[in-house]
């Protein structure tokens, strides 16, 4: 009888590590907090359909758009914390806490996983623009203040927090024209209906190399080698200026320590990935796969950069 109990105790013993083992033994659900079609949508249906292969089960991407990513970002926050439902967010979420009253708060309620890549920006213009450099944006910015405009897909976008920074950065005053999504603006701007624009590389490129926009400079620290010749923002005058456009990955806060590590670890893996990179060099999207504190610090300081452009300029959404 003795050697039954000891043996039950035991048994009860592993099971948890047991059931720990078998994760995932049914689908996760990698939820994109913004429409289907976009950049951060078909680059997490590619991680989706290798992190499936690699862990032996169906992950199902699941798009749950609008307010800006707080519907889809908010689901995952209050969702079970066991590994089954994660999240493949991008910038907006260090942006929203600044301009939003939240349900949640991204910073104590998600578990950073990985900073899976970062995408610049660059500052284009039509090609009918006298605008050749950021030098002659500042300068007719300084002699006719209000009279330049910047355009995006709507304040508090990326795009407008990009020009929203360089505007604070140079002390200049250009008056903002939003449109309803960056599709509009970017058409907006190369009709000439506005000056300039801060768009996505990956949305942008092929119009820069069709010759129907002009490319000023981009965002990132360094040159890009799909626009080599193109400055960037902080070797045209503005030291500091940086500004990504990044996809990462999160859970809920409290999930096992053991399946965030299997899933960041798997997701690493899947980032090296051959095709998976060519895919992502081919958005100009930087890979990163950073560790969970890598992240954690990356957001902390997309947070409060976000917060600062905020609250300088009193931006409120309407």
């Amino acid at each position: 009888m003795k050697k039954l109990l000891i043996g039950a105790l035991c048994a009860a013993a592993i099971l948890p590590a047991v059931a720990s083992a078998a994760y995932p033994d049914r689908p996760i659900d990698l939820v994109v907090p913004y429409a289907p079609g976009g950049t951060a949508d078909s680059l997490a249906r590619l991680i989706a359909l290798h992190l499936g292969q690699k862990l032996h089960q169906s992950v199902v991407v699941e798009n749950k758009s609008g307010a800006s990513g707080m519907i889809g970002e908010a689901y995952v926050a209050h969702a079970k914390p066991d590994g089954y439902t994660v999240l493949y967010d991008a910038t907006p979420l260090a942006i929203n806490p600044a301009l939003h009253k939240m349900s949640f708060d991204p910073a104590k309620d998600l578990m950073p996983l990985t900073l899976v890549s970062v995408t610049p920006n660059i500052l284009v213009v039509p090609v009918s623009s006298k605008l050749k450099s950021v030098a002659d944006v500042v300068k007719t910015a300084k002699a006719e203040p209000g009279k330049l405009t910047f355009t995006s897909g709507g304040t508090g976008t990326v795009q407008f927090m990009a020009g929203e920074l360089f505007r604070q950065g140079w002390g200049i005053d250009m008056l903002h024209v939003p449109y309803k999504s960056g599709g509009p603006a970017i058409m907006a701007t190369v009709a000439g209906q506005v000056n300039m624009m801060f768009t996505n590389i990956s949305s942008s490129l092929a119009l820069v190399k069709q010759g129907k926009l002009r490319a000023l400079a981009i965002t990132s620290p360094k040159r890009s080698p799909l626009l080599p010749d193109t400055p960037t923002v902080a070797e045209s005058g503005l030291a500091g200026y940086q500004v990504y456009e990044w996809n990462g990955v999160l859970v809920p806060k409290d999930t096992p320590e053991a399946v965030a590590q299997q899933l960041q670890a798997s997701i690493r893996e899947v980032l090296q990935e051959p095709d998976v990179k060519a895919k992502f060099d081919s958005l100009g999207a930087d890979i990163v796969a950073s560790t969970p504190e890598d992240f954690q610090k990356y957001l902390a300081g997309e947070f409060s950069k976000w917060a600062n452009v905020v609250s300088k300029a009193h931006i409120a959404v309407q």
